[in-house]
């Protein structure tokens, strides 16, 4: 037993006999036990026993958390005081982390899932030995803190992802685990363990509610994820009363369907039994036995005499009286936001933390001696580093795409970039949402993930099922654990699942390409379920997710190169990088010419594609429309009227451009229209009140192709006439 763990179970006092709330698909237990559900009927465990009012190391989490909400009059302590002998069983006894170095690769993670309940974490972080003193703690939910109203990560040294919407934290720990699989088989070799971590995940009732949590929760017992475990804090309460009422699954039996192993009815406020629990989880791990749930019954605000176990305490200030009242029912004697030393010594993580980290430490060098290559490009991948040479491998794509001069549709010209990343890029990770055959996301010889008798089968193609959502936040989990680079394909229309997800990707400035086909009426008999109207507009703002429409396959080898090349955010080293949308057509599209200076010129997001001496005025589209333009062009040049013909394949990327060259592509006085096949409201922060834009403002028909462009008015002879009406 190391050290740390020794201080806390000696002299151990255990935690106070609380009247649990009963099971909500089982009458209530016995005085002195906590229900649990497991098939209908009714199990009983015995509770942790009575004690005197004596000052414990979870204690130290309730005062913080109090102290800290009510300090700030904003929060929530009624998650933190109600986990505390969870978070200490499992930050004490089990969980492999380095205050020192909060981001040493070989790591466990750990996701508060239940974001709402931040303090916990950092009350975790502070007395564990991380930076993050007192003085941050009081500033909980101020201005420029490190303790903000949810964990983000990048802000707080130790927070492995942003949490605060339900579900998406356990998705993100998906997304973790499955990395972790992935790099241990693409990794490891014999005699030489190099990765090797668990991820490990508080969620609430909140997060299992959420739609996300099945999805992502039923992919991990497909693949089989053991090394994943999350510790549901199962205590019947959110923000609107008790949960009997509309939360009444089985929840543990929800779990064993995904395949995953369940360990029922553990009292949540005894140290040893969480202990147990974790240590059968983690030996269930090294016998694959798929991801574990840990049900742990508890009281929500646990400690407050009065509040404990409502809503009450779940989002709101205990408030002055009750805070007093804790500490006297706690036995706790220290003043607000005082821990006493021997409490501190108690969850002191450094010492066993440089133990760990030194002894991976000596296993990276062992491997890198007899494994040079490999070590060096697991560190380079750890590191977001984009491989030598890349830029040459880049140019050659574009060159190549130049070159053959292809009329296909851009999603076959995406596949086209992806068979070439792949081979320049072993950290390309890719799939789709049961839509691999539409999207073009796989590539000639592909290997799917799969799930193994011995662990995870690898493979870089991921088929995600029809979890739109739950693909978009593990993606994000992939990101954040570092050594890959996450894509997923489907619909563009179908974005609106994902949507919130791709907000905290954007967010989080995690690097991750979403490739989003089938991206307007283009796609034709499907109708106007599938075609997508206001998706690209509502996409665009979104700050920091830089969207492409391509017209063609060379600005489409130009997107991918800008998605891959957008600095890489891994783990807690968060830098200005973030997201990428492909906007991409079902339907052919025309190659178009372009000297080097004009290819070179795409990737600034927005540029001169056909010029005209005297132009009378400018005609900026993206994607297919971009041939709507060109022969629009043609035709106002026949009738005597001279015109420019922008593409702006990325509105982001050009408006980050500078002033100098938004004139040159934008000559101020020069009458402007647009054309797009989407909603048009977006487009006058371009073309002006004065100008014109060539949209679609109402949703679509079913009917080919062709036939919907021209039932829409998107047709060269109107973008024409438009020009022709703001001259």
């Amino acid at each position: 037993m190391l050290k740390w763990q020794a201080l806390l179970t000696s002299g151990r006092i255990p935690g106070q006999a609380t009247q649990v709330l009963a099971s909500r698909s089982v009458p209530a237990a016995p005085a002195g036990t906590v229900a649990d559900r497991a098939g209908g009927l009714l199990q009983t465990f015995p509770m942790s026993p009575a004690s005197a009012n004596t000052p414990k190391p979870a204690d130290a989490i309730r005062a913080l958390a109090m102290d800290a909400v009510q300090q700030a009059n904003s929060g929530h302590p009624g998650a933190p005081m109600g986990m505390a002998e969870i978070a200490q069983a499992l930050w004490t006894r089990h969980l492999r982390h380095n205050p020192a170095d909060p981001a040493w690769p070989d790591r466990d993670r750990f996701v508060l899932s239940n974001g709402h309940g931040s303090m916990l974490i950092y009350a975790l972080l502070h007395l564990t030995g991380y930076d993050l003193p007192m003085d941050e703690l009081r500033r909980f939910r101020q201005l420029h803190s490190r303790t903000p109203g949810h964990p983000e990560v990048g802000i707080t040294p130790g927070v492995e992802t942003t949490t605060g919407p339900l579900g998406q934290g356990l998705a993100n720990a998906v997304g973790m685990a499955l990395a972790e699989a992935l790099l241990a088989a693409e990794f490891n070799r014999p005699g030489h363990t190099l990765v090797d971590h668990f991820t490990y995940v508080f969620a609430g009732d909140g997060c299992l509610m959420e739609g996300i949590s099945h999805e992502a929760c039923s992919l991990a017992g497909t693949l089989r994820l053991s090394k994943l475990v999350v510790l549901y804090d199962d205590n019947g309460i959110s923000i609107d009363g008790q949960v009997k009422d509309w939360f009444a699954d089985d929840t543990a039996r929800r779990f064993e369907g995904y395949g995953w192993n369940v360990i029922r009815g553990v009292d949540g406020h005894d140290v040893e039994a969480v202990d147990a629990a974790l240590a059968q989880a983690r030996d269930n791990a090294r016998h694959h036995g798929g991801p574990t749930l840990i049900v742990c019954r508890t009281v929500i605000g646990k400690g407050a005499p009065n509040l404990a176990g409502t809503d009450k305490v779940h989002g709101s200030p205990l408030g002055a009286g009750e805070v007093a009242a804790t500490r006297q029912a706690l036995g706790w004697p220290y003043g607000p936001f005082e821990i006493p030393d021997d409490i501190y010594r108690a969850w002191d993580a450094r010492e066993a933390g440089n133990k760990a980290q030194a002894e991976w430490q000596r296993k990276f060098d062992a491997y890198a001696a007899e494994y040079p290559a490999e070590a060096a490009e697991f560190l380079r991948r750890m590191k977001g580093e984009l491989p030598a040479g890349f830029d040459e491998k880049l140019q050659a794509l574009v060159a190549q795409a130049c070159e053959k001069a292809e009329s296909v549709a851009t999603r076959k010209a995406s596949q086209y970039a992806i068979t070439a990343l792949v081979q320049a890029l072993p950290e390309l990770l890719g799939g789709s949402a049961d839509l691999t055959g539409s999207n073009f996301t796989d590539w000639k010889g592909a290997v799917p993930v799969r799930a193994g008798q011995s662990g995870l089968s690898f493979g870089r193609h991921i088929n995600y099922g029809v979890r739109e959502f739950g693909m978009a936040a593990v993606m994000n989990g992939i990101a954040l654990h570092g050594g890959y680079l996450p894509y997923g394909g489907t619909f563009l229309t179908f974005s609106d699942y994902s949507r919130n997800a791709l907000r905290m990707a954007a967010l989080m400035k995690q690097r991750v390409v979403h490739v989003f086909t089938h991206d307007s009426i283009g796609l034709g008999e499907d109708g106007p379920t599938h075609q997508s109207i206001e998706h690209a507009s509502s996409l665009r703002l979104i700050p920091n997710l830089d969207v492409w429409r391509p017209c063609d396959t060379v600005e489409t080898a130009v997107a991918w190169g800008a998605a891959v090349k957008r600095p890489a955010s891994v783990g807690m080293d968060v830098r200005d990088g973030g997201p990428t949308a492909l906007l991409l057509s079902r339907q052919n599209l025309p190659f178009v010419p372009r000297d080097a200076e004009t290819v070179a010129a795409i990737a600034r997001g927005g540029y001169v594609l056909r010029d005209a001496e005297g132009a009378r005025a400018v005609i900026i589209a993206t994607g297919s429309e971009v041939a709507l333009a060109l022969a629009a062009q043609e035709q106002l040049a026949a009738a005597g009227i001279p015109v420019r013909v922008v593409s702006m394949p990325c509105t982001s990327v050009f408006d980050a451009q500078d002033a100098a060259w938004r004139e040159s592509v934008l000559p101020k006085g020069l009458p402007r229209v647009a054309v797009e096949a989407g909603c048009t409201a977006y487009w006058y922060k371009y073309v002006g009140l004065d100008g014109a834009v060539v949209g679609i403002d109402r949703y679509g028909e079913s009917a080919p192709a062709g036939d919907l462009f021209k039932h829409f008015g998107l047709t060269a002879e109107a973008v024409a006439a438009a020009v022709q009406r703001v001259l």
